[in-house]
């Protein structure tokens, strides 16, 4: 994935809900730009993308895969990702890399939940992006109806660049609104260009309103232009482009364009897009600069049994074969044995790495996701990936002893290639548990440790990753004394609790003064406060959304250490938990759900019945979309309750939207 000239080098990913068409999309990119000579298919299992066998036998992506392509003297690294909510990681740090992005749209179904998580995610990464709305050959596509949709939902300014020529089965091509010109495939033949002719008498006056508007939001790009709009001087095809690309990257507004990548139509205008609109490195808003020192950031990682693969983006200098890095985010020096340029599946090792690069490297042994690369210590760290919230735990044993060993190397390499998967004991049972974002991300993860590594495994029940919060500030004074003949432990403090919004996760801070505590004791203080929050009093979850603060304490120049601090601190954060009214916190789901008409009375009224709070309901074709709030205790199964209500006709989505107190019924039975 190297480039001399970055102008000439374009990162992007390829983001959607599940089932939009994303994967097909990319099938279809890498098959116009002479990356593959045949075209991979969802349906058939061989994509290229899609080349893991949990991913083929599923027919989803489940994890991300990077390739590199070449289109009119452009490479283009491109990371196709996962549309389900499950493995939303993904899409964050591949996002956290990304210099642009495709958002594939259904024709029919327009902006679904996922969409909009990870357009929010892009909002939040500043990555420019172009909408490519897909499906328009299939039966109640609408594709102003979604562009509309776009703007409603996602508030951005969606500016259509081309206009579908015909609708359902007759969509054949599209316009192309900067050329006033018609694009038209006479046949599904991926092989085949486009054919060029007029517009269609019937669409003129449309694609003249449409490219009026395109003028004038050139316009506010250009100030030269803005003038020859105003005196009604025809804008320079070129300078136009040049406008619109500005626009793009800026976030003034989202190109539209328009196809159905399965039936090979409107892609290789989408690649030409691509190259014209999307920023090369260093032309995204709040980018950095690609000269200077080395800085990379490792944004995944793949472990097997000679080691672990790191991902990373280069965004300064350079990186060599055998090179010595240091790992900014640990103070720790690693070397760089081997780089791979990534084609999903395939490797081919390259000898050095630039800035804009997206890579592989074998060697470095303590890198995790997140961690930044520099050349020298104390070098700055790059902004890291933020793992989402857990909601769902799994007992998980293996079904043999002699599989106990097996299975730890194999849940140790899991979560370290998946951050959002997490680990930890019951205090009660004692039974490992591993917590996710839901089922099928723990389904899979149980498959893949009997897959890669030979372990037959018993999972429990999926339950619900309750945590635990106060509601009311509380201060204790704990005096730690121990004494056993030799030196002994002693530390004394003073710890505040208060309740802070949710998801601010757990804050500390120290207000002593005039060393009552030694400057050197503070950090085991704290550390006692986080491994005490890994279990609350009330219930034994997680304690988050609080505010631990040390105000005062005292030492004892023999017998204190920061082992005794750690343990004061732990045994003062559970008394003050005690005292300041702690609660359960249950996950509460935005649950999107689409049914007939015929069904809605049946479907709002089960929504009721589990604790449900109905958002809203809007008309999308011939269904209904009905959105809520729903505790995820009462998720489990829903699936085929719904089947069973609706005839098998309503289907529906959910992720995570907030924590919320759980009602006493919940708590006691937590």
């Amino acid at each position: 994935m190297n480039s001399n000239n970055s102008r000439n080098l374009r990162n992007i990913g390829v983001i959607a809900h599940v089932d939009a068409g994303k994967t097909t999309t990319s099938e279809r990119i890498l098959f116009y730009t002479g990356e593959n000579h045949r075209i991979g298919d969802v349906n058939d299992g061989n994509t290229t993308m899609d080349f893991d066998p949990q991913e083929r036998q599923r027919g989803i992506t489940i994890h991300s895969a990077a390739t590199t392509v070449h289109w009119q003297g452009t490479q283009i690294n491109l990371i196709d990702t996962p549309g389900h909510i499950d493995f939303n990681l993904e899409v964050r740090r591949s996002l956290r890399v990304l210099d642009g992005a495709i958002v594939v749209f259904d024709g029919v179904a327009g902006v679904e939940p996922q969409t909009e998580t990870n357009w929010r995610l892009a909002d939040e990464y500043r990555v420019p992006r172009i909408a490519f709305i897909n499906k328009l050959d299939r039966v109640g596509a609408d594709f102003q109806k979604v562009v509309a949709a776009i703007q409603e939902r996602l508030g951005t300014r969606a500016l259509p660049l081309q206009l579908p020529l015909g609708a359902e089965g007759s969509f054949r091509g599209v316009v192309d609104l900067l050329a006033m010109q018609a694009l038209v495939w006479d046949h599904d033949d991926a092989s085949t260009p486009p054919r060029v002719e007029a517009i269609p008498p019937e669409l003129l006056s449309a694609a003249q309103a449409a490219r009026a508007r395109i003028d004038e939001a050139a316009a506010e790009q250009d100030d030269a232009l803005l003038n020859a709009w105003l005196s009604g001087t025809e804008l320079p095809l070129d300078a136009l482009r040049a406008a619109l690309r500005r626009g793009t990257i800026a976030g003034a507004f989202v190109p539209v364009l328009a196809g159905s990548a399965f039936r090979n139509r409107g892609v290789e205008p989408l690649l030409d897009a691509v190259v014209a609109y999307l920023p090369a490195p260093g032309e995204a808003p709040g980018s950095l600069p690609t000269d200077g020192p080395l800085s990379a950031l490792a944004f995944k990682l793949n472990a097997d049994d000679h080691g672990a693969m790191v991902f990373v983006r280069v965004y300064s200098g350079r990186l060599k074969r055998g090179d010595v890095v240091c790992n900014a985010s640990t103070g720790k020096a690693e070397r760089v044995s081997r780089l791979y340029e990534i084609h999903a599946d395939r490797r081919v090792e390259r000898d050095e790495l630039v800035a804009g690069d997206i890579a592989g490297i074998v060697g470095l042994k303590e890198v995790l996701t997140g961690h930044t690369l520099a050349d020298r210590k104390g070098a700055p760290v790059l902004e890291s990936i933020t793992v989402p919230e857990a909601v769902i735990d799994v007992a998980i044993e293996p079904r043999t002893q002699t599989d106990a060993a097996a299975l730890a190397k194999g849940l140790g390499v899991l979560v370290r290639e998946d951050p959002s998967l997490r680990l930890r004991q019951d205090a009660d049972s004692g039974q490992t548990l591993l917590s996710g974002m839901g089922e099928l991300q723990l389904e899979v993860a149980v498959e893949t440790l009997r897959a890669r590594f030979g372990v037959a495994v018993a999972m429990g029940r999926p339950q619900v990753a309750y945590r635990e919060t106060i509601t009311a500030a509380a201060e204790v004074h704990h005096l730690h004394r121990k004494q056993s003949g030799g030196p002994g432990q002693f530390a004394e403090l003073t710890l505040r609790v208060a309740p802070l919004p949710r998801g601010s996760g757990v804050r500390f801070e120290s207000q002593v003064v005039g060393g009552a505590i030694p400057r050197e004791f503070i950090p085991a203080v704290e550390a006692g406060i986080r491994r005490a929050a890994l279990a609350g009093p009330f219930a034994g979850y997680p304690l988050v959304d609080f505010e631990a603060s040390l105000v005062d304490g005292s030492h004892h120049v023999r017998d204190s250490s920061a082992l005794a601090f750690e343990l004061a601190a732990v045994a003062a954060l559970r008394d003050a938990v005690a005292k300041a009214a702690p609660v359960v916190l249950e996950p509460v789901m935005a649950v999107e759900v689409i049914t007939p008409q015929d069904y809605l009375g049946d479907v709002i009224g089960d929504l009721l019945r589990r604790r449900g709070h109905v958002q809203g309901q809007d008309a999308r074709g011939n269904a209904v979309v009905v959105t809520a709030h729903v505790p995820l205790e009462q998720m489990f199964g829903y699936i085929g309750h719904l089947r069973a209500i609706s005839s098998g006709r309503a289907q529906f989505t959910m992720q995570l939207s907030h924590y919320a107190e759980a009602p006493e019924r919940v708590a006691l039975a937590a």
